[in-house]
């Protein structure tokens, strides 16, 4: 039986006391923190950036996965990379060739069916030039079609269950047969993010996800080694 390992979404976290939520994570048992860096353009959100993941990189050995939810994220790689992370996911919404309604970001997640796929792969070789892990990220509605070519180039892949965002929101059952169709093609690492918990986390193990990530679930609960355990379990 294959490990399950759990990645803990720091956004979540009290980030008065983000040093004690760390040290009080790693102590329940958690695999990794998962970094979500938004800049109010890929997700209706806006997060935080390299200033205070140096912090974090300072006061834990575990890994840390960015997940960067920004546009244009080809002029930024330097910046985490000089940050120590161990894994720098991108979204490949932000490699469209398709206009972009900023307006629309409220309302709905982005979407895209051409990709350009030479910069995207650019990008990926870029974060492994630096002994990193690279990925990509897919939202709900971004078919894996668009970037087959390219996932042999990938150690992980992402696949979002909700909306990018905000924590809390509830699974989308639909991306059950993403994952299970991205386990039949892919080798590497698959991490699903959004609204996992004791109920849908066991679907996502089923149909073939590596790593869950955890947010409101973990850090709006009393125990958190307990949580994590019923996560894996």
């Amino acid at each position: 039986m294959k490990k399950i390992n759990i990645s803990a979404s720091l956004l979540s976290a009290n980030f008065l006391e983000l040093g004690k939520e760390i040290e009080r994570s790693e102590v329940a048992g958690v695999d990794s923190f998962h970094l979500d860096v938004m800049d109010g353009h890929m997700a209706p959100n806006i997060s935080f950036g390299p200033p205070i993941i140096k912090w974090i990189r300072e006061k834990t050995k575990l890994p840390l996965i960015a997940h960067l939810m920004i546009d244009n994220p080809w002029l930024f790689l330097n910046d985490y990379i000089k940050c120590q992370v161990d894994a720098i996911l991108i979204h490949a919404e932000a490699y469209t060739n398709e206009a972009i309604n900023h307006q629309l970001i409220k309302k709905e997640s982005r979407k895209t069916t051409q990709i350009d796929l030479a910069k995207l792969n650019y990008s990926l070789e870029q974060i492994k030039a630096a002994h990193i892990k690279a990925g990509i990220v897919l939202n709900p509605e971004t078919s894996l079609n668009t970037v087959n070519s390219t996932l042999d180039k990938c150690d992980i892949v992402l696949i979002m269950s909700v909306n990018p965002g905000f924590s809390g929101q509830i699974f989308m059952p639909e991306v059950l047969e993403k994952i299970k169709e991205l386990r039949s093609r892919f080798n590497g690492e698959i991490e699903v993010d959004g609204g996992i918990n004791i109920e849908t986390a066991p679907s996502a193990i089923k149909n073939g996800a590596d790593t869950l990530i955890t947010a409101s679930y973990l850090y709006g609960s009393k125990n958190y080694k307990k949580t994590i355990q019923s996560l894996r379990g």
